[in-house]
């Protein structure tokens, strides 16, 4: 099984809300059932995972950082990619604040404008409540644990 060191953003707003994106694989002509995720992706080669958090931030939503800031979660999970391939990811998670962040879809792939359908922020409530799956699934305890929902002056 193939190793997929990755980054994963977890976009907060001024309201306390967390930013994902709904993903309907079959829709792309591909494998999975809809799932709504963090932003982020897989490292380039020789990439860190502070700059992949950069760069994926820049290509699924336009906006511009230098520092992602420190790494507030990590997990290794094995899960299938939207191809079907199994990965054991190792996924660092930054949290980025924002005021307000209008999304441009303006650098995403080919694949991710066929299988990224919508995006929307999410409250820590509507996060239990939601109807499709949402990963990682302990998202709104990583969001507690990295003082996400906390308000800073």
């Amino acid at each position: 099984m193939r190793a997929r060191p990755s980054s994963r953003l977890l976009i907060v707003n001024a309201l306390g809300q967390v930013l994902l994106f709904l993903f309907e694989p079959k829709r792309g002509g591909l494998v999975g059932e809809p799932y709504w995720a963090t932003p982020g992706g897989a490292l380039d080669e020789g990439e860190s995972y502070a700059e992949a958090a950069c760069r994926e931030l820049r290509e699924e939503t336009g906006l511009l950082v230098n520092d992602p800031g420190p790494e507030v979660a990590q997990r290794t999970a094995i899960f299938p990619l939207i191809n079907g391939e199994f990965v054991r990811a190792d996924e660092r998670f930054f949290l980025i604040r924002v005021e307000d962040l209008s999304v441009s879809n303006d650098q995403w792939t080919e694949v991710e404008h066929r299988v990224m359908t919508a995006h929307r922020w999410f409250s820590a409530a509507e996060l239990a409540t939601a109807s499709d799956p949402i990963f990682p699934e302990n998202l709104a305890d990583m969001l507690r644990d990295a003082g996400a929902w906390e308000r800073k002056a």
